[in-house]
């Protein structure tokens, strides 16, 4: 059955941001102390919320991070992303093809969702349909942003398709009841760990499109 509603994640399926701030999260963290590798610390989290991060470091490594350190790290993200950051390959002309309605749920923060989008020239596409972690109790993997974005957008759950970019983001649909497609172009997340969560597994934002009109 053809969906009714597509949730979208932002960073890693519409901006293409994931390399910019997990290469600036990761080297405060390296100046913090904390035993990561860049690509230990993508895997470990990319989905998730900043909140998570600085939990799971501290209960982790026995570090305590400075009470500014998410502040400083979204200060720096956005900084850089002002020269940087771009949108998907192929996000524009689905956007603007798309004939479902759809809404976007992410783990970043609202100032950091507004400038993405706006630095992308995507905003005027999600006005008053952004929904971030920072409104739920939990964020992925479970299920509540999703849950929230389709009570939000007046659809029930088994009506809602996600794009998501990442194993925690999958997880967090399927929890949610969404069937979800996984967007492998990012080469973030290994294609076959994306698969495995039987989401359909894409590589183009154009393939993405064809799927959901025939859906």
């Amino acid at each position: 059955m053809r969906p009714r509603l597509v949730v979208f994640d932002m960073d890693g399926v519409l901006v293409d941001s994931e390399r910019i701030a997990n290469r600036i999260f990761h080297a405060m963290l390296v100046e913090q102390g904390v035993p990561l590798s860049l690509e230990q610390a993508m895997r470990r989290y990319i989905g998730r919320s900043m909140a998570f991060a600085v939990s799971d470091i501290e209960k982790s490594f026995g570090i305590v991070l400075p009470p500014d350190f998410a502040e400083t790290e979204r200060a720096k993200v956005l900084a850089a992303y002002e020269g940087e950051l771009q949108a998907v390959a192929g996000v524009p002309e689905l956007l603007e093809g798309l004939d479902l309605p759809f809404c976007l749920a992410s783990s970043s923060d609202p100032p950091r969702i507004q400038r993405s989008l706006e630095l992308c020239a995507l905003a005027a596409h999600f006005e008053g349909r952004c929904f971030s972690a920072s409104q739920v109790a939990n964020g992925k993997p479970a299920p509540d942003l999703f849950l929230f974005a389709a009570a939000q957008m007046g659809f029930a759950p088994a009506d809602c398709v996600v794009i998501e970019d990442s194993l925690a983001g999958l997880a967090a649909a399927k929890a949610a009841g969404m069937k979800a497609y996984a967007y492998a172009g990012a080469g973030h997340t290994d294609r076959g760990e994306l698969a495995a969560t039987g989401a359909v597994v894409v590589d183009r934002m154009a393939e993405l499109a064809k799927v959901l009109r025939a859906d």
